[in-house]
């Protein structure tokens, strides 16, 4: 009983926080020429009503003069739109207050919608909340919305515009239908499982859908790296042995002192890294501790052990040496690399055997080649991922074990068309989980599906 007691006061508290009227400022914190604020939930009406006097048409927008509607004192002239529940952006009644953008008339207004009984602030991300739990968008398109707020670069905006206007929501939709009416199948046959033709007849007809749908999934799981990368940033990482002018390259690349420079070797002891925009693509530019065979300082060990780390973890490589330091880049890096040689400026014009460019950070020359060459991988890259439908680590996890659950409903035969249906199953569940919608009619719609007419 104890165990119980939280469980149904987490319930209550829930309850009471779904039925509420929330408000915010939905537009951008500061001084602007308009700001929006939205009031979401079933006294949002009310609510505007009390500060407006009257109430517009739905979806007409209409001037009004807001008012304190205890002092009655003028707080604003602006626009007033309603949005009725179920076609607003959260499916409750919709308030949007549009005013003039100074802080004083923004405090004003949200002090009164405060003040009103039955309105509290909204909490971070509850307007998308409520939209997800009134199944006007799914999980995915929930997390594209809010990938959309952060984006800083062109291609980050498409990818994000893509999951919030529900593209990659589309694609996952027609995999759940598909794996819904495998599962429909295999479920209406178990009744007839022993009676071997119908369990032969049903294994040699979702076989083969399985094996397209786990295709499809397969491939949108091989790009979902590389969309990750576009989220998140490519991370290019600098590499090479000590005093080879690392921290200035990354210094020129960034342009600004972003890491130390000196003349002493083992200067860089720690990562540094460094977010930028590269030919409209996010990347992370890393610095790292020179590698050597052999050192007796600690501290600079345990620098080249993370300088390991870091380009098991790169997406591309740039490998720098120097005419004093001419070694070349591991034969066992698994990344894109590109091998440059730094300090022309005070080589003898030979370069090093193997280095694809030589460059001198100090005077930039060599440098416009040096961009074109990393431009080249960069944009490679980053290249068929605007439309990507997998672009998170949970999208990739849960993608994962669906597919995994659907290689082993393929592994079993016709006598064992229960084990097929529990694997169907656990699919079904992940492909639930991946957009936040676990619907038991779908199955029943289609097992009954299956049933002749009159039964």
């Amino acid at each position: 009983m104890s165990q119980a007691r939280p469980v149904k006061r987490y319930r209550f508290e829930s309850e009471m926080s779904e039925s509420s009227t929330i408000f915010a400022l939905s537009s951008g914190a500061g001084m602007a020429g308009i700001a929006v604020i939205r009031v979401s939930g079933p006294e949002a009406f009310a609510a505007a009503r009390k500060l407006s006097g009257a109430l517009p048409e739905p979806r007409f927008a209409a001037r009004r003069i807001f008012r304190d509607p205890l002092s009655q004192d003028v707080l604003d002239d602006g626009i007033l739109l309603l949005f009725p529940e179920p076609k607003s952006f959260t499916g409750e009644d919709v308030a949007e207050l549009h005013v003039h953008g100074s802080l004083a008339v923004i405090r004003a207004v949200l002090a009164a919608l405060g003040g009103m009984a039955g309105l509290r602030p909204a909490e971070p991300g509850e307007f998308t909340r409520r939209a997800f739990r009134h199944e006007r968008i799914d999980l995915v398109a929930a997390e594209g919305i809010g990938d959309l707020i952060q984006a800083r670069t062109e291609r980050q905006r498409k990818l994000a515009l893509h999951h919030a206007l529900g593209g990659a929501s589309q694609v996952i939709e027609g995999w759940r239908r598909d794996l819904i009416g495998i599962l429909g199948r295999v479920e209406a046959a178990v009744d007839f499982a022993d009676e071997a033709d119908v369990a032969r007849q049903t294994v040699e007809d979702v076989r083969e859908r399985l094996d397209d749908l786990t295709r499809r999934m397969r491939r949108a799981l091989a790009e979902a790296d590389r969309a990750s990368a576009i989220r998140e940033g490519l991370k290019i990482v600098l590499a090479g042995p000590p005093n080879v002018g690392k921290s200035s390259l990354l210094n020129v690349l960034a342009r600004r002192d972003a890491a130390i420079v000196s003349a002493i070797p083992g200067t860089t002891r720690d990562v540094i890294e460094v977010a930028m925009e590269f030919s409209g693509v996010p990347v992370i530019l890393t610095d790292t501790a020179g590698l050597r065979s052999a050192s007796e300082d600690e501290i600079e060990r345990i620098g080249m052990a993370r300088t390991g780390r870091e380009l098991a973890g790169a997406d591309i490589v740039v490998w720098v040496s120097a005419p004093e330091s001419p070694q070349g880049p591991p034969h066992d890096l698994d990344s894109e690399t590109l091998w440059i040689e730094n300090k022309s400026d005070l080589g003898d014009g030979t370069g090093s055997t193997g280095a694809a460019y030589r460059i001198s950070a100090k005077t930039g020359a060599g440098m416009a080649e040096f961009f074109a060459a990393l431009e080249e991988p960069v944009l490679q890259l980053a290249a068929q991922t605007e439309s990507a439908t997998l672009i998170r680590t949970r999208h990739k996890q849960v993608a994962t074990s669906c597919v995994e659950n659907l290689l082993r409903a393929t592994t079993h035969s016709t006598d064992e068309l229960e084990l097929m249906a529990e694997a169907l199953r656990a699919a079904a569940c992940d492909m639930g989980r991946l957009t936040g919608r676990i619907d038991i009619e779908d199955v029943l719609d289609s097992i009954f599906r299956e049933f002749c007419i009159g039964k």
